[in-house]
């Protein structure tokens, strides 16, 4: 069994197709199908099998194909990062990460990688979820992620800043007239827009959990999907939104209200290898950027 086969077997997959799959391995599809029939030799079955519209898995392919991303992500990986040990110019690094932080604090990052090293192509992978995001990971997808600290990580992981979250709502809210930060027990009687990248502290989504410890559940009137939509719900007065403020910063009429005591979140970036060369100087200028104003205090996680 060869990394070839596997890289063969995943491109037909990702394709549904031998001819589109020669076509992006730049190889006859003859030499294609032969590689793909040996893999199915040595695992001792078939892997593919032909549908009405295209190419599909068996269950044995099913069960093959994971490990099969993973040894060929792996590979690029590994060849990524020798090239980096070894000083040589050009390359690419994978970055996966948030959707709210690609938009949020990652731009500034990438601006500098981009003065300083602009023979390195940055690849950038957003996902949904923080449970996506260690999911692909996981699955090798990329090189570093930046995100909240994940729960029995095997690899590195290193403290990037604390993210500061606050209320955002519509200008013409009571709340946003308030001079001072607002004590969470007064909002024990509103309600919140939550969104699905809200991350779990001790089995409890943040919100819940901030709450309880203030003596109430949250009233929740919609679940969306992005952190952004959650906003301009919040901004068109559907109900309050804990966020960073930098998702408010462009949203016309928006309210951006501190909370007593202040909210903070840890991000991070991790890793599945130990972070050196252009992996490790890109964790290095995240911490001098992506959160500058708590970058002395990584130590502490998402807290009330």
């Amino acid at each position: 069994m060869s990394l070839r086969q596997m890289e063969y077997l995943v491109a037909v997959v990702a394709e549904e197709s031998f001819t589109r799959a020669a076509e992006a391995l730049n190889v006859t599809q003859s030499a294609l199908s032969h590689q793909i029939k040996a893999l199915e030799r040595e695992v001792g079955g078939p892997l593919l099998e032909r549908r009405p519209r295209g190419i599909g898995l068996t269950p044995m392919g099913r069960a093959f194909l994971p490990h099969a991303e993973l040894a060929v992500r792996s590979a690029g990986q590994a060849r990524r990062a020798a090239k980096a040990a070894a000083g040589a110019a050009g390359g690419e690094l994978h970055i996966a990460t948030l959707h709210a932080l690609a938009v949020g604090v990652l731009p500034s990052v990438f601006a500098r990688w981009r003065r300083e090293y602009p023979q390195v192509l940055l690849n950038l992978h957003e996902y949904a979820t923080t449970e996506e995001l260690r999911d692909h990971m996981e699955r090798g997808v990329a090189d570093v992620a930046v995100g909240p600290r994940p729960d029995d990580w095997h690899g590195p992981v290193v403290p990037l800043g604390q993210e500061e979250i606050m209320l955002v709502t519509s200008a013409d809210d009571p709340l946003a007239a308030r001079p001072q930060p607002v004590r969470l027990t007064e909002l024990a009687d509103r309600v919140w827009v939550r969104c699905a990248l809200e991350p779990v502290v001790q089995g409890q989504r943040w919100l819940d959990w901030v709450c309880e410890r203030s003596g109430f559940a949250p009233r929740t009137g919609v679940w969306t999907e992005h952190s952004s939509t959650a906003v301009r719900m919040a901004v068109a007065g559907v109900g309050l939104v804990a966020a960073p403020p930098h998702l408010a910063r462009d949203v016309t009429g928006a309210a951006v209200v501190a909370v007593d005591p202040p909210w903070r979140r840890e991000q991070t970036a991790y890793s599945r290898v130990e972070l050196t060369g252009i992996a490790a100087t890109f964790v290095r200028i995240g911490q001098e950027l992506a959160f500058p104003d708590t970058a002395q205090s990584r130590t502490s996680s998402a807290t009330g």
